[in-house]
């Protein structure tokens, strides 16, 4: 029997799917629905990696003591980037970093002198970068600036700058000979935007033969200054010599000048007063008697003396004159007794 109610097709003219029986477990077919989701799925990853890139690629750090250079497609811009975090735009620029702090730069250099010496030297340079031109440093030089320029800076600056001096004055004015290698040096660079900080100049060195002369030359310099300090001090010695020997002609001119005029003055006063001479001769007499009695013409016939005894001896008579010799000769006896 038919059910009134049942309706002969479907409402809307859908088709309704067949039902499976009642428990079945075998596998259903999604269908075009779970395609979908899993295309869903997958853009919504796509999307998420393609923005997590984009944010990446737009942000760039710049670390301490460098400058970014900025490069658009290649092409270097008008801007350095400083120290820290910023924006670019992502695929389209790239960002160089370059180092501004103090870096140091160490090359071995020969030259000649000016009296045709062979000279060998070790240049060690601090230098930097200028900071606002890292990016013409970049263009125009690129990021091993230090073996394109530098290098040979310095190979030229030492050539020319010790042609000037000799190989004897490299060694005495070696501050003079340093200031003219830095001076070309940072002269040279500072044009092309690299900032010279300090040079050092480790050693000049010279060949076997020179350092060989150079040391006899000084030996032989310095045994002429002993030489020469020997000569001085003999001379010294004979400058005093000569006024010790000036300083006793001296006193003895004044001593004799002295004596001179003492004699004058007693000779004066001998004419003015004769007894003086008697008077000297009592005040120094030692009480002893004299072996001899002295005179100024010598003994006369008659026995008498003319000098000034210390005593007046009595005349003799012309009986008593052969007694005289007998006098003198007790005279003496007595003289050796006391």
């Amino acid at each position: 029997m038919r059910n009134p109610f049942k309706r002969s097709g479907t409402p809307y003219d859908k088709e309704i799917p067949a039902r499976e029986p009642y428990g079945y477990t075998g596998s259903r077919s999604s269908g075009p629905v779970l395609s979908f989701n899993k295309l869903k799925i997958v853009a919504g990853i796509i999307t998420f990696v393609v923005i997590i890139v984009f944010m990446f690629e737009s942000v760039v750090v710049v670390e301490a003591g460098h400058r970014g250079v900025v490069l658009y497609v290649g092409a270097v811009e008008n801007r350095v980037l400083g120290e820290g975090v910023h924006f670019i735009i992502p695929f389209a620029e790239q960002v160089i970093q370059m180092e501004v702090r103090t870096l140091k730069f160490e090359a071995n250099a020969s030259a000649a002198s000016n009296d045709l010496q062979e000279v060998q030297t070790t240049i060690a340079l601090n230098y930097h970068i200028s900071p606002s031109q890292a990016n013409i440093i970049y263009q125009q030089l690129g990021v091993d600036y230090a073996d394109r320029i530098i290098a040979p800076t310095i190979q030229e600056s030492v050539k020319a700058s010790v042609a000037k001096f000799n190989a004897e004055e490299l060694i005495t004015k070696r501050a003079t000979a340093k200031a003219v290698i830095a001076g070309s040096i940072a002269n040279t660079l500072s044009a092309r935007n690299i900032v010279v900080e300090t040079v050092f100049i480790t050693d000049f060195k010279f060949s076997q033969a020179f350092a060989s002369q150079v040391e006899s030359k000084v030996v032989a310099f310095q045994k002429f200054l002993t030489e020469q300090n020997n000569l001085l001090a003999i001379q010294v010695i004979a400058n005093q010599t000569v006024v010790q020997a000036q300083a006793a002609a001296r006193a003895n001119v004044a001593r004799a000048s002295g004596e001179s005029q003492a004699i004058q003055v007693i000779t004066s006063q001998l004419k003015q007063s004769p007894q003086y001479l008697q008077w000297l001769a009592v005040n120094r007499w030692n009480g002893q008697m004299p072996y001899a009695l002295g005179s100024s013409g010598g003994s006369n016939g008659s026995g008498s003396f003319d000098g000034f005894p210390f005593f007046q001896l009595p005349k003799l008579s012309t009986q008593q004159q052969p007694l005289l010799p007998t006098l003198q000769q007790t005279l003496q006896q007595n003289q050796t007794k006391q």
